[in-house]
């Protein structure tokens, strides 16, 4: 069994004069072979400069602060947005987008790409364009004098620094059609899934349209309880701890299986089809940020498909195990 842990915090982060960003793509976390994950926080005022990712959609959960997105699809078509604590953002592959803090206070955000070689650093950024182009060219294609363009940044950007945007002058101008690029996780009713042992928050294509390729959000297990025994039918599956102690129980078929304990900041990769459970091993709540690479959400629960099966065909599973225990299993 190849390892299901990365500490995403505990990497090198890209730094800049407006922030920094921590990544996991399968060149450090060679499971993560379907899913790579980026820990991104921006100053008061900075900017993920204008930019777009060839080969990765990204779906975003914003941790703490507010920012702005701006995107462009190949319609012409485009959108403002706010977000706050909660919110989540979704860009299919290839849109242009940016990112930018808004208010007195750093935002930082997880996100996440339907590609596990998907990096932060092989995005296609609009100042590290514009810098290795040639200068009569650009000049002409914005109707620009050609030594105006010795002003512009040489190299990329990346995450830019800049003057603090009040909340009052970053005003946003929503997408006109259903299939907006934003969704408010925590206060959407239709993300609340119950289970067992906590809540599941969770936003699919069928509550958001424009989220096609990903799934995802937040999980809260009680301390004690567990996310129970269960596999992915139709996508990979990838953790950042939040908050909490948690544990993790895989099965990879042939007699493979391995567990793992997480803390926040770090991440978990679950290949589709492995199956698996998640634990609170600590003394407070653990939510867990999830992602799936795949717009329809299919599971399957293992004790659903004991309770399903046949008495006689458990029994016969279960060679030797006593009456009233496969009873037990059963009614579990």
């Amino acid at each position: 069994m190849p390892d299901f842990h990365f500490s995403l915090d505990g990497n090198v982060p890209k730094v800049t004069s407006g922030g920094w960003a921590k990544e996991a793509t399968v060149h450090q976390f060679p499971i993560s072979k379907g899913i790579a994950g980026v820990h991104m926080f921006l100053d008061p005022g900075a900017s993920r400069e204008l930019h777009w990712h060839a080969i990765a959609a990204e779906w975003a959960y914003v941790i703490d602060g507010r920012c702005q997105t701006v995107v462009l699809d190949p319609s012409g078509a485009s959108e403002i947005n706010n977000y706050e604590p909660g919110d989540l953002w979704f860009f299919p592959k290839g849109h242009g987008h940016s990112i930018q803090t808004i208010g007195d206070k750093p935002c930082h955000f997880i996100l996440s790409f339907d590609n596990g070689a998907f990096s932060e650093h092989g995005t296609f950024s609009i100042t590290d364009w514009v810098d290795v182009s040639p200068k009569d060219m650009l000049a002409e294609n914005f109707g620009l004098p050609k030594e105006a363009l010795n002003a512009f940044p040489k190299g990329e950007a990346y995450i830019q620094a800049g003057p603090v945007i009040p909340l009052s002058q970053a005003l946003d101008a929503p997408w006109p059609k259903e299939s907006t690029h934003k969704f408010r996780l925590l206060k959407d009713p239709r993300a609340v899934r119950e289970f067992d042992g906590g809540t599941f928050r969770l936003a699919t294509v069928d509550e958001w349209p424009v989220s096609k390729s990903m799934s995802g959000g937040v999980m809260t297990i009680r301390p004690g309880q567990m996310r129970k025994f269960h596999w992915n039918v139709n996508a990979n599956e990838w953790h950042f701890y939040l908050k909490g102690k948690g544990q993790v129980a895989l099965f990879g078929s042939g007699g493979r299986g391995k567990v793992a304990e997480f803390s926040p900041g770090d991440v978990a990769y679950i290949p589709q089809g492995f199956g698996h459970a998640i634990k609170n091993v600590g003394d407070e709540d653990l939510e867990i940020i999830q992602t799936w690479d795949n717009g329809k959400f299919e599971e399957i629960d293992l004790d659903a498909w004991i309770k399903a099966s046949p008495n006689y065909l458990v029994s016969n599973n279960f060679a030797g195990v006593p009456a009233e225990t496969i009873a037990k299993l059963k009614q579990s």
